[in-house]
């Protein structure tokens, strides 16, 4: 752990040249995926449903709602702020892709809600060795504050509100169980 709180793990494979073969690990599980994957979808989210969660790796959106591949929509971002492209993306689902539920998901033990934006931008400058502090991460150490606000903008927000019922809840990285908060 770095003076910041935050893992700090050494580099590797980092390179500003070519990229032979460092991803030759990944391209081999898709080889095997791709002979099993669910095809056939047309894109629409067929149970209505777009959700806005963390991009935190242990949260399964789907999984944790009991829909499948080709049911909903997912945006990630850090902390699960909503963000300008996320807006545009929920406007779109909204109105070309049947979106009609919308899910803002923030969850237990998030990093993004652990430290303010200084904070932050100190704890990448002190890992990377390069100044972040002209950088915006957009974190918020007021979770619960931060949902709130971006479900009541969603709901009063002339392309999302009439057309979708908008919720914020909390997932629980520990028990997997979702708290409806607004």
């Amino acid at each position: 752990m770095g003076a910041s709180g935050l893992l700090v793990r050494p580099r590797t494979g980092v390179a500003s040249g070519p990229v032979d073969g460092v991803f030759d690990d990944l391209l081999k599980a898709n080889k095997r995926y791709s002979y099993s994957f669910p095809h056939g979808f047309d894109g629409i989210a067929h149970e209505g449903v777009l959700i806005l969660t963390c991009m935190d790796s242990r949260i399964e959106p789907l999984e944790m709602v009991g829909l499948r591949v080709g049911e909903a929509k997912i945006l990630r971002t850090a902390g699960s702020r909503l963000t300008p492209m996320g807006l545009s993306a929920m406007v779109m689902g909204v109105h070309k892709l049947q979106v009609e539920r919308i899910l803002l998901v923030p969850h237990t033990k998030c990093a993004a809600a652990s430290l303010t934006e200084q904070e932050m931008r100190a704890a990448i400058t002190e890992i990377s060795g390069v100044d972040a502090s002209d950088f915006n991460f957009g974190v918020d150490n007021d979770q619960l504050g931060g949902l709130r606000e971006d479900v009541e903008f969603l709901r009063n927000h002339k392309l999302i509100g009439p057309f979708a019922t908008v919720g914020g809840f909390l997932y629980d990285v520990e028990t997997g169980l979702l708290e409806h908060i607004i």
